[in-house]
């Protein structure tokens, strides 16, 4: 275990660092940093320090950077995350309250967390699995055509157009649609396809020819979106960004969003709103980057996770802040809807 005081060199070293991106000196340390001990003592710890492989030395002659173990103890150790202002608290629930349905909240989620963080914004739909019927909607179009439209607790829509067999009048689709709820209302969408099993016996005969039609294309819609569905922004901050593993592998990972979805995976902490942080080798997928991530939901209702994708050489408090921030009103906007 470290000291105290080799603790703030190390410290002082992340701060300046991520600052800078330069490495960093011991006589920058004791003139920038209230330290209170002499450069000489500074230089002894960082030497400490790099023994015990939380720093290293990238050129001959030059100052320390931190390793991958050096900023997880960093991160292990910070006091507190460095929470937003006022301002922004009020510009995130503002610019997040405006969205008017689950595609809409995605969207500025991902793009506020790119915005705020300076980093690769990730966010995972809630999937249909852990998600239940709100409700059935069906809406005629013509006497031989409806709208399917599945509306879940989370705020997912889904619609398709249905053909039906025969000419169905709309007092007939106004009884489906009434059975269809009162079948389905707040049930999980994996037991659907149980539920719905016999429900044609139950209406009269000449409404079976239509209900297995539309049960059909429901069922279908089930099965065509059960795959995890991500979004990613902020591509344009990986321009200035240092990866120990090369832009190109990075970028390579944000268009194969299976990596993205084990990334994000690799991130699942027993309690659902738990910050998690993977650095560098810490991340199988995709070594040196980083990735600050939590779940979002209601309650303990834990429905995807969101985070950020950057370099090891990240403002950690700042980042660990904006996702834990936007998290928690995506949380709320979702149990409010």
């Amino acid at each position: 275990m470290l000291d105290d005081r080799k603790l703030a060199v190390l410290r002082a070293i992340v701060e300046d660092y991520v600052s800078t991106n330069e490495p960093v000196g011991s006589k920058a340390l004791a003139e920038r940093h209230n330290l209170k001990v002499s450069p000489a003592t500074v230089r002894n710890d960082m030497a400490a320090l790099e023994e015990e492989g939380y720093i290293t030395q990238p050129h001959t002659s030059a100052g320390r950077v931190p390793t991958d173990k050096g900023y997880r103890l960093f991160v292990d150790r910070l006091s507190q995350v460095k929470p937003l202002s006022g301002a922004e608290r009020r510009a995130i629930e503002t610019f997040l309250a405006g969205a008017v349905d689950l595609d809409d909240v995605v969207t500025r989620t991902v793009r506020l967390l790119a915005q705020l963080t300076r980093q690769v914004a990730v966010v995972q739909y809630p999937t249909l699995n852990r998600s239940t019927v709100r409700h059935v909607e069906l809406v005629p179009l013509t006497d031989r055509r409806v709208m399917l439209v599945l509306i879940t607790n989370t705020g997912r829509v889904e619609q398709r157009v249905v053909e039906l067999p025969e000419v169905v009048e709309d007092h007939r689709i106004a009884n489906l649609r009434a059975v269809l709820n009162a079948c389905l209302d707040g049930c999980g969408l994996s037991s659907v396809p149980e539920l719905v099993a016999d429900l044609p016996e139950r209406l009269p005969v000449e409404d079976r020819p239509a209900a297995a039609t539309i049960l059909s294309v429901l069922l279908e819609t089930l099965v065509e979106r059960h795959d995890e569905k991500i979004v990613f922004a902020g591509a344009a901050n990986l321009a200035g960004a240092d990866f120990a593993t090369g832009l190109r592998d990075v970028l390579e990972a944000l268009e194969e969003h299976v990596v993205l979805m084990r990334l994000l995976g690799e991130t699942t902490s027993d309690t659902p709103s738990a910050l998690t942080v993977r650095i560098g080798s810490e991340n199988p997928y995709l070594r040196g980057t980083s990735i600050v991530a939590t779940g979002y939901g209601s309650g303990d209702n834990q429905l995807a996770r969101l985070g950020v994708l950057g370099p090891t050489r990240m403002d950690y408090p700042v980042t660990m802040g904006a996702v834990r921030a936007v998290a928690r009103y995506v949380s709320q906007i979702l149990a409010a809807s």
